[in-house]
């Protein structure tokens, strides 16, 4: 699909994540074991014949760039086009001193990229969204309506309102009202994947720009009686992470096999960085039950409905339930963790027992030693 270019906004800053961004943007936190969020959108895109891709950064990007490098592991390490980083400053004929107030804020930071778009069309999507969307289908559609701007919807995903957009929608999918982070959900929420031509793209960049708008919500409603806004609804599995509670429950959602069956299909598969681990040994004494366990673990204890990473321990005697244990954590003899979220390299000393709920996890932050 040479006429799509992919731009990514992976900038926001994420408080509600508490100690799990402190070291890290939001779209690069580890999901499901072996992935990372940002995966999900690049393979999005990949999947589609998609061969360039600008991803917008701001601040605490290190740890994405070490995941996503030249962009190979998505087949987008190329010569020409393929993966292409977009810090602050670096493609902005101004300088944008503080964070990016919204997507057209971020979009303007961008703005010289954008102009050296070559393809006519842009597709717009947030990295923080988990979600296989069939890329191909929703362009299809979108060239099919001659619409001006195709919004991805949702019926299913369950969001913060207030931090959302929705859109009334005729029977025909023609947006006949849009909300822009309102008191309460309104409609087909939106993913905030949008597809347009990259003329109207530039054009609303500008508009906002000259009104002092950074939100790209605002400006879709101060434009709709001026473009034909259309709407492609997925029914399939989606989530978007803001949250320790969203990452918690929605990293949760994992253990269901629907779930799993629904986000990684095999005609459509999920991408992530290759690191070759070693299989996981497990001892002789070992209690695992509805788990995800990534390569390159060591279990010797019980572990229930948890999700783990590679690289991750779990010595005798130990007992992980209800947890997400992130690389190379260490949960000595004896420990008992319930309803926790340990970042890298935490080490839960013997004997300790640690637990949170599922409506409030445990968090303890990366190289904390408990």
């Amino acid at each position: 699909m040479n006429d799509l270019h992919g731009i990514l906004f992976a900038y926001g800053p994420s408080p509600a994540m508490r100690e799990l961004t402190q070291i890290r943007n939001i779209c690069s936190m580890p999901y499901g074991g072996r992935y990372r969020l940002v995966d999900f959108s690049l393979s999005n895109l990949v999947n589609a014949g998609v061969t360039d891709v600008g991803v917008i950064v701001h601040s605490s990007y290190q740890s994405l760039l070490d995941h996503m490098g030249s962009g190979k592991d998505w087949d987008l390490s190329r010569k020409r086009g393929g993966l292409r980083i977009l810090p602050p400053f670096g493609y902005s004929d101004r300088r944008i001193r503080q964070e990016y107030r919204g997507r057209m804020d971020a979009l303007a930071g961008v703005y010289s990229y954008l102009k050296d778009i070559k393809q006519d069309y842009v597709l717009l999507a947030d990295a923080d969204l988990a979600a296989n969307l069939p890329i191909s289908e929703i362009f299809e559609q979108h060239l099919r309506s001659e619409a001006d701007i195709t919004a991805v919807c949702s019926t299913k995903i369950d969001v913060d309102p207030q931090d959302s957009n929705f859109f009334t929608a005729d029977k025909h999918g023609w947006v006949t009202g849009v909300a822009s982070y309102p008191f309460s959900a309104n409609g087909q929420t939106s993913l905030e994947v949008y597809i347009m031509s990259k003329d109207l793209l530039m054009s609303m960049v500008d508009y906002a720009a000259t009104h002092n708008t950074p939100s790209l919500g605002e400006v879709l409603l101060d434009m709709r009686s001026r473009v034909r806004i259309a709407t492609y609804l997925h029914k399939g599995y989606a989530a978007r992470i803001r949250s320790v509670d969203s990452y918690f429950k929605h990293s949760m959602d994992l253990l269901d096999p629907a779930v799993r069956a629904d986000l990684f299909l095999p005609e459509r598969p999920i991408r992530t960085k290759d690191q070759s681990n070693a299989s996981t040994r497990y001892g002789s004494q070992v209690v695992s039950t509805n788990s995800l366990i990534a390569d390159g673990c060591t279990i010797e204890g019980t572990v229930v409905n948890s999700i783990l990473a590679r690289g991750v321990r779990v010595a005798k005697g130990a007992k992980v339930e209800n947890c997400i244990l992130l690389q190379r954590t260490d949960v000595q003899e004896g420990a008992v963790l319930r309803c926790a979220i340990t970042d890298k390299n935490v080490v839960v000393s013997a004997g300790q027992m640690l637990m949170g709920s599922s409506s409030y996890p445990l968090v303890i932050a990366k190289d904390e030693i408990v």
